[in-house]
């Protein structure tokens, strides 16, 4: 079985706080509790990136949450150019964390490029039984 849900959010520092709510209703109706706290700290990273990098002042970033039999999805879309790159940031860095943090979080980490914009994913494994509701 496949479900998939999605939401846009305005360009405003207030859209992170409310993608991490998001990522948690989905996966709370989905009943992948166990999943959440990993996500929530995902999306955190790329919904932060779309909104200082991706997404030009007055446009949208959106997110989507898929899942298979399998797996879970996380993407972030953002309508900016350029392509996100995974550094390693010295201790001393204030900055340049979060696609690190992601990979390090997901089974797996990719951009997609799009005519406009770009959509940076995360795959997650299931945990092996759903949790009760």
């Amino acid at each position: 079985m496949s479900l998939s849900q999605q939401r846009r959010f305005a360009r405003r520092k207030t859209s992170v706080r409310a993608s991490r709510d998001f990522v948690t209703d989905v996966l709370t109706e989905w009943r992948l509790t166990p999943l959440i706290e990993d996500m929530r700290l995902c999306v955190s990273e790329l919904a932060t990136n779309a909104l200082l990098h991706g997404a030009p002042p007055g446009r949208e970033f959106a997110v989507q949450l898929s899942t298979t039999d399998d797996l879970v999805r996380l993407e972030v879309r953002d309508s900016g150019d350029g392509t996100p790159v995974c550094r390693q940031p010295d201790s001393a860095s204030c900055s340049g964390r979060g696609l690190h943090i992601a990979h390090q979080l997901a089974a797996e980490l990719g951009v997609r490029h799009h005519t406009v914009g770009k959509t940076v994913w995360a795959v997650f494994k299931k945990p092996s039984t759903p949790q009760p509701s």
